[in-house]
């Protein structure tokens, strides 16, 4: 990613995080909506479950310029979402979500420049996360994604 790109997501979550645990409600609101068949993958407290997830963003987001020191992290994750029965169409849907709640929480904030720059960065991830996943063993799945 350029350098502007970086800075624009991360100028633009540091908008998020003080909204960080209704972003998170929004976007699970948005993703059961576009498609109700992920909703049965999570089982446990959404509430926590958005905190994990606004706290996986926030390191993604800090180290965008440095992203080979979060590679790893970002792979066990994707094997991680096997076992929870996340396929690979889900990622479009996850990324479909994201920026939708981008937009919904940042206003005019969320210029064109800032979606390209998020959808790159989301791209780059979901992409390691697929890779990962379609090289890990299936295990049983687990419960809460």
């Amino acid at each position: 990613m350029e350098a502007k790109d970086i800075a624009l997501v991360q100028e633009s979550w540091q908008k998020v995080v003080p909204i960080a645990d209704q972003a998170a409600a929004i976007f699970y609101r948005r993703l059961f909506a576009l498609d109700p068949s992920i909703e049965p993958l999570f089982s446990g407290d959404l509430e926590n479950q958005g905190r994990k997830l606004t706290q996986m963003i926030g390191t993604v987001v800090v180290n965008l310029g440095r992203l080979g020191t979060i590679v790893p992290t970002v792979e066990d994750l994707g094997r991680r979402h096997v076992r929870y029965g996340v396929e690979p169409r889900h990622y479009r849907t996850v990324g479909e979500a994201l920026l939708w709640t981008l937009e919904q929480g940042l206003g005019e904030a969320f210029t064109a420049d800032t979606r390209k720059a998020w959808t790159e960065a989301y791209t780059i991830l979901s992409e390691v996360m697929q890779s990962a996943a379609a090289r890990s063993e299936p295990g049983p799945v687990v419960s809460s994604v």
